[in-house]
Parts: structure tokens; sequence; C-alpha cells
């Protein structure tokens, strides 16, 4: 655990059980994610949705638990996953999510969207996993090429999805994780900005990183003007 703040990976919440594919006067603008894909939208959306509701949240792992026999999960018409703590690890987040106070919602930044690319796109051509790039640069090393993180900072990389809302419950269920550090990156009240890379992965077929960070200020020149607004700390496009 750095210092300046948690950051963590999961290599899904599931495992394929044949081989591992796993302060202002008036309110801003909401500002515009023009520069994420349809899915990593949806991310920053769906993060939003259970930082905002995690009560009504808690319904969509209600309704994974039908999906379960022991350790196994059973997706109608998909391969069968594993996972390491079976059913426990989503009762255990329902009642998390069940006693969780709702927080602001996160503003999306292009900046921090291009760091979580850097490294997206590195391991996606290398099949590698965790948070030290190849050139042993950390996320906050990544973060910094465009401009500077304010009091925290982290990273969550979930692999093996490319739906949206699987991404969250597996970084939130955190199976086989016994600190829960996605989750708490989830639930961290000082993060209020995100950046958002999804991409394929060499050996877990899909990946996506998420930067998070207290504020960010971009560098100039370093991310397009209609990308970041420092003001929009907890704004977001949640059409």
């Amino acid at each position: 655990m750095y210092n300046r703040g948690y950051f963590a990976a999961a290599i899904g919440v599931f495992f394929l059980y044949f081989a591992l594919s796993p302060v202002h006067a008036q309110t801003p603008a909401k500002p515009s994610m023009w520069y994420l894909t349809d899915l990593e939208k949806e991310v920053v959306r769906e993060l939003n949705r259970v930082r905002r509701d995690p009560q009504g949240y808690a319904t969509h792992l209600k309704a994974l638990k039908k999906l379960y026999d022991g350790n196994m999960v059973y997706y109608p018409g998909e391969a069968t996953l594993m996972t390491n703590e079976g059913v426990e690890a989503v009762d255990e987040c329902i009642q998390f999510l069940e006693n969780a106070q709702p927080i602001d919602t996160l503003g999306p930044s292009e900046g921090m969207s291009k760091a979580a690319r850097d490294h997206m796109k590195e391991q996606s051509r290398s099949g590698k996993t965790g948070h030290t790039g190849d050139d042993g640069s950390s996320p906050f090393d990544r973060i910094e090429r465009y401009g500077q993180w304010e009091r925290t900072a982290g990273e969550n990389i979930d692999y093996g999805s490319n739906d949206a809302r699987r991404i969250v419950i597996s970084l939130l269920v955190d199976d086989g994780v016994p600190s829960r550090g996605h989750r708490e990156n989830i639930f961290n009240p000082e993060f209020r900005k995100v950046g958002v890379a999804c991409g394929t992965h060499k050996q877990y077929r899909y990946m996506c990183v998420m930067t998070l960070a207290g504020g960010f200020s971009a560098k100039k020149n370093a991310v397009h003007t209609r990308g970041e607004n420092p003001a929009d700390g907890n704004a977001t496009d949640d059409k």
C-alpha cells in the first residue's frame, strides 16, 4: 500500500473454470465524456450508481446469487465461472452495501483516462497484470504525465470482463481479496475524479483500468480543453 493512496488489481471476481479467462455558487455543467468508449462511459456511470445508491445497487448482487452453485457461477449461455469464496463473498458485499452511506459521484477526467489508457495498452500487448508499467511507472507516475492529482490517488484494474456492471460488481465483491481494497477505493469519499480505459488482454481476454484521485489539474496542452474541468470534482455525465 502506498502512503499516497491504495491501489489494487482484480483478476476478475470470477475465474473461468477451464483456464482463468477472467463549492461552487452554481451547479456546474456536466462534463462531456466524448473521449471515452461506450463501455468506458458505462463504467463511470456504474461506479456512480453504486456510490449514489448503495442500497439500491445491492439488488443486482442479490440477483447474482441465484447463479451460484457452491463456488461455481453459471451465467446462461456462457462459460462456467469459478470463484474463490463462493456466494459468501456476495452476501458479505450485500451486507456492506445495505449499510453504506451514499457518497458524491465521480467526475470523469480526460487526463486520468489517458493515464489509464497508457497502462491498458501496454498490458494488452504484453499480457502482464498488476500496477507497475514496463518502464517501472506507478499509477501516480502515469497520472502525472498528464497533470497533477490532488490529495490522494489510486488505481483499480479488473481482468476478464467487457460488461460494465460485471466489472463494477467484480471489484465490489472482491472475491479472494481479504482487504477488499477495490471496494474501499470505490467507496472512498476522498476520490472525486476518475479515468477509465478498457480493452483486450492476451490472457484474460478483457481488462479495464480505473484511475482515481481527490482532484486533477491537467497540464497545459496535455488534454483537450473540452475534456477537463477541474471545478467539476463531483459532476458526472449520467445520461
